[in-house]
């Protein structure tokens, strides 16, 4: 008969003889069983053909089969030793061949056993990548292969559902550092010696430790928000942070640190002390102190104080700080052995304590476990009601609740107190002591008491047993109120004994609401915290997560501001116009058109003026810093030098010429004194000896020199100026400054005639043709003359 691979094929056979074989044909291992029965019944004939992994593949003599007699009966009442051991290779070849993926398992690995499991389907592709191009396994010295790979990792795979499920309401209770891995990351290879550390020792602590494969789980790396191998982050309260800082153990016990509440433990001294512990009037908490040498409060112990969050609250005291001493006394703690110690409703004694060199998770979690409510709890919410006192699974597991029906006050403290007394007297494991504030859950009060009239503004103790999640409850009140009398103690502790031999004690049953929460925070305070919490994550994104991500905000962003900026272009544009057509008065119009007269104005110059008038202010040593020497990038300071006999026509010619151009804000007029600064202006023009060259020292006309009309334009932020020289007599065209030829100039100074002399020119005609000069500055077609820095003004 002829055998295909993977075919299953059917036989009817009348021996009661099992053939079952092994051997090699062409790259192939043959594994064959013939099952049949004496009766004639037809049953199946298994043929498995699994490919071989390695290599090479021998070349072997066709299958031989060899008879086994197989029992009619279960190997269990066969007597053949080896009855057990054949039946059982049987089973597991009918298993390999009936599964696929165990088949499939089988075609590549050669094993079908327990131990193959998820490693060796996350190899999958890698395997097959390898038998196509055969190169050595042990390519750059890296564990890709599955059998190398290091398996520490597998015990914290997650998975999309159970990610969901599970680790996102178990966040609830303790920080996941979860990493993002996948095969072929290098950088993923580097950091694995100490992510296992870091790993090992969070997980003891008592933080939870997660891994997601990239290339197998891409749902749940997007839903992460991971883009890019490795990956790590934080997980809590369901809230994902992401680590941003160099992988080194230091910073990963830090970041999960950070991870946590900053209010979890409070620091205890001698001051504060009384009012932490009293405080369990208001939180209906129990509290801790933990009593250590180390100064800061173990991460161990913040790990804890997060999971038990909403059943205790935790102090921490330095035992080696100042301060303590009274409280360690008080106590009588044992400064070199961390000790840790619960308080109930007596601040003066601890209700529990434990001590030991090392405070390990579990000693901790036990001790804390069995501490976790007050001996009279005050039901405050829902949750605590069904926690303090559940439904009854069956009979031997009845929970009764004793229950203190009062009200807030000093009138009442007395009836607590002694309810408190009894309750700490006969505490047992079936019983659970409460008492509930009546005027903060009414319709409960209403629903027990029936709004009777001998319990009104008096306490009531009620017995009741919850029978179901829907708030039936069978329930005794007691006949009189509670006053905490000896007859009371008497009576109450009579129906308890009652109790345990007829449950049929509780006659009554009724339907509770469910409680009101009443510490829950105010909408106002939650509101700002889900505000606050949505602002810290937009902010944290913004700077740290993947930018796709952040793509659909930044364009709603910038869209905002192009419409924006679009607007005020409009706007100053539309004001603009509105300012062009108000016609211009007095001189500013005589101005106006002498400058339109002038065909060589350019229209680019024309810059409306912003002012009825030219704001000119003196250069002194004063504002000289803040004028010209930090003068703003872009912008120049226009300077008219003069004297004191020439200021006003020359301030008012100046003020003619340069009217047109006070609309540019990068503009600044001043003047100054050369009675006063001669000095620092010849120290400027030396740098332009070619526009305006400077006699020496000892000539005799050197006094006499007269600047008085020269106007320099200095730009502090680059330290550069340029220089116009006043006009000549006789010259109709004019000069233009500093880029004009001044050989003239030269040979007129050598024959000792200054050409700026008052006498050869009249101080009207110094600035003729200035409106040309600075037309030509904002064109930016001037000589500069650079100077190393501005010397000081004295």
């Amino acid at each position: 008969m002829e055998q295909t691979e993977g075919q299953v094929h059917r036989h009817t056979a009348h021996i009661p003889v099992l053939h079952f074989g092994m051997g090699f044909g062409q790259g192939q291992l043959v594994l064959g069983i013939n099952l049949t029965s004496a009766s004639g019944m037809s049953v199946h004939a298994l043929t498995a053909h699994v490919l071989l992994t390695s290599k090479q593949r021998p070349t072997a003599p066709p299958l031989t089969p060899f008879p086994l007699v197989l029992p009619h009966r279960h190997p269990d009442k066969n007597k053949d030793p080896g009855a057990e051991d054949k039946f059982i290779q049987i089973s597991k070849a009918y298993e390999i061949l009936s599964n696929e993926e165990k088949r499939a398992n089988f075609d590549r690995y050669g094993d079908a056993g327990e131990s193959q499991g998820f490693s060796q389907q996350q190899h999958r592709q890698f395997h097959r990548f390898h038998d196509g191009f055969y190169f050595d396994e042990s390519f750059f010295h890296f564990p890709f292969n599955s059998e190398r790979r290091d398996t520490s990792d597998e015990k914290y795979l997650l998975h999309f559902s159970h990610y969901i499920n599970e680790i996102v309401p178990d966040s609830f209770k303790k920080p996941y550092l979860i990493k993002i891995t996948s095969d072929w990351c290098f950088s993923c290879i580097h950091i694995e010696p100490v992510w296992k550390e870091v790993a090992q020792e969070l997980e003891a602590l008592g933080a939870g430790i997660g891994v997601v494969h990239a290339g197998y789980e891409r749902r749940l790396a997007h839903h992460l928000g991971a883009h890019s191998t490795p990956t790590l982050l934080g997980l809590i309260n369901g809230k994902i942070t992401f680590f941003h800082n160099a992988v080194v153990r230091e910073n990963l016990r830090q970041f999960v640190e950070n991870l946590l509440p900053g209010n979890l433990v409070e620091k205890i001294t001698d001051k504060n002390y009384i009012r932490f512990l009293s405080h369990w009037r208001k939180d209906n908490k129990p509290h801790v102190l933990l009593f250590d040498h180390m100064p800061v409060v173990p991460l161990l112990y913040k790990l804890t104080a997060f999971a038990y969050r909403d059943y205790l609250s935790f102090g921490y005291v330095y035992v080696g700080l100042r301060g303590t001493e009274e409280l360690s006394s008080q106590y009588n703690i044992n400064v070199y052995t961390p000790t840790m110690m619960i308080f109930k409703e007596h601040i003066d004694r601890p209700a529990d304590v434990v001590q030991a060199r090392e405070m390990k998770k579990q000693l901790i979690d036990d001790f804390l476990s069995q501490n976790k409510f007050l001996m009279v709890a005050r039901l405050t919410s829902q949750r605590l009601f069904q926690e303090l006192c559940p439904v009854k699974k069956s009979h031997r597991q009845r929970k009764h609740c004793v229950v203190l029906l009062t009200e807030e006050g000093e009138k009442f403290a007395e009836a607590y107190e002694a309810f408190l007394t009894f309750a700490v007297a006969n505490t047992k494991d079936t019983l659970r002591f409460v008492h509930i504030y009546s005027d903060r859950q009414p319709e409960f009060a209403d629903a027990l008491l029936m709004d009777e009239e001998k319990y009104r503004g008096r306490s009531a103790v009620v017995i009741l047993e919850r029978r179901n999640n829907a708030g039936k409850i069978a329930y005794k009140v007691l006949e009189e109120a509670w006053q905490g009398s000896k007859e009371d103690n008497f009576i109450l502790l009579d129906l308890l004994d009652q109790l345990r031999t007829d449950p049929g004690l509780l006659s009554s049953e009724t339907i509770v609401a469910d409680l009101n929460d009443e510490l829950a925070p105010m909408f106002l305070i939650r509101w700002f915290y889900s505000t606050v919490d949505y602002i810290s994550d937009w902010w944290d994104s913004l700077f740290h997560s993947n930018w796709r991500e952040m793509m659909p905000l930044l364009s709603l962003l910038f869209s905002a501001l192009f419409i924006l900026f679009g607007t005020v272009i409009v706007q100053a544009f539309s004001d603009s116009s509105d300012t062009r057509d108000t016609p211009p008065s007095g001189k500013e119009e005589t101005a106006t058109k002498t400058e339109k007269n002038d065909a060589s104005f350019s229209k680019e110059s024309n810059r409306i003026p912003k002012k009825s008038f030219v704001e000119v202010t003196e250069l002194t040593d004063i504002n000289y810093t803040s004028n010209l020497v930090r003068l703003r990038p872009g912008h120049m300071n226009v300077v008219l030098i003069l004297s004191n006999s020439t200021k006003t026509p020359l301030l008012q010619k100046f003020a003619l010429e340069v009217y047109m151009f006070t609309g540019s804000s990068s503009l600044h007029f001043s003047f100054l004194s050369l009675d006063k600064h001669r000095e620092w202006l010849e120290y400027l023009l030396e740098f332009a000896q070619d526009a305006a060259p400077i006699p020496n020292q000892y000539d005799k006309h050197f006094l006499e020199r007269d600047y008085t009309g020269y106007v320099l334009a200095l730009n502090g932020h680059k330290k550069y100026f340029c220089l116009f020289k006043p006009h000549r007599s006789g010259d109709e065209g004019g000069t233009l400054g500093s880029c004009e030829d001044y050989d003239a100039l030269q040979h007129v100074e050598a024959r000792g005639k200054s050409s700026c002399s008052p006498g050869s020119r009249s101080i009207k005609n110094k600035l003729h043709k200035l409106s040309f000069w600075m037309e030509r500055l904002l064109e930016g077609s001037l000589q500069r003359f650079y100077i190393p820095s501005w010397p000081a003004l004295d």
